[in-house]
């Protein structure tokens, strides 16, 4: 069990890790447009994706599509809306994080993931009736006074935080609601929609076809190693966690995202500051010590 248990939150952990890395990748093309940067993002992510399933995934795709013969039309058209509300949720994630990174501060982006687990263990709670003990409330605690002292700089960076927020944090409920189906399956169907929703947008602004081949390079980059692996092991791990674990390990990204900013960006960090995501580390802990335990005595 606990083995089972380890690998969902080693799939919780990594994409998060890899999230908080993003603003190197996105800052080398900053002269490029956010809608863009994420119009190509998918576009590229949408092509490897259908190519993987219709390649070496044709199998899980038929069972798939086998499911949605054998559920009645109530249930195909909830699972539809919901899919649907998925895409908009994460487009708009994207879209928001990507403008906070290359046009309010790297600090905003941060700090959106810093409010983001709040949110969706509060959400966990209500919606999905997630229970939380004493641990976890004080895990909570901890976290918003973190987040209070971060707070206190510019109220532009907290607004532009808790839009990027609203967006994940719901996005993550959304997923957890939506079983039965192969998550890389339903990756390539989100694509899809977030594509087709990014659309006006991209042909409103429209701009001559990019051919920089820095700018392409850096496009499959993000697509590969920023949106499919990362988007594929964070469905995988809510099969295994409840949505309020996965959404305090997001705190690890802006801990990530501070590390880059610091020392790879050299942006000037303060102390207060400083303490601040060391409270955000403790909470990280507190929050997951049962889990943690569990597998600690079990590798002994």
């Amino acid at each position: 069990m606990a083995a089972s248990k380890a690998k969902y939150f080693t799939a919780g952990i990594i994409p998060y890790i890899i999230w908080g890395t993003m603003s190197v990748p996105l800052r080398n093309i900053k002269s490029f447009p956010p809608q863009e940067i994420l119009f190509y993002r998918l576009l590229v992510s949408i092509i490897l994706v259908w190519a993987t399933i219709f390649i070496f995934r044709k199998k899980a795709l038929s069972n798939d599509l086998n499911f949605l013969k054998s559920i009645s039309s109530k249930e195909r058209n909830k699972l539809f809306v919901l899919t649907f509300l998925s895409a908009v949720l994460i487009t708009g994630n994207w879209f928001t994080y990507i403008y906070a990174v290359n046009s309010v501060s790297l600090k905003a982006a941060a700090f959106a993931y810093m409010v983001c687990p709040l949110l969706t263990a509060l959400c966990g709670f209500i919606i999905l009736k997630e229970q939380l003990s004493k641990a976890k409330i004080i895990a909570l605690i901890i976290a918003f006074v973190s987040i209070a002292l971060l707070a206190t700089g510019s109220l532009h960076e907290v607004l532009w935080a808790i839009v990027v927020a609203s967006f994940y944090a719901l996005y993550v409920i959304v997923l957890k609601v939506i079983k039965h189906f192969d998550k890389f399956n339903f990756l390539g169907v989100q694509l899809i929609i977030s594509g087709l929703l990014l659309l006006p947008l991209y042909f409103t602004n429209a701009a001559s076809f990019p051919v920089s081949g820095f700018f392409w390079a850096h496009i499959f980059l993000i697509a590969i190693i920023f949106t499919i692996i990362p988007l594929f092991l964070n469905s995988y791990a809510l099969l295994g966690m409840p949505s309020s674990a996965l959404g305090i390990l997001i705190y690890l990204n802006p801990i990530v995202a501070f590390a880059v900013a610091f020392f790879y960006f050299k942006e000037q960090i303060d102390v207060h500051q400083l303490f601040a995501y060391l409270l955000l580390l403790v909470s990280i802990v507190i929050f997951n010590a049962q889990l943690i335990k569990s597998l600690v005595t079990n590798k002994q």
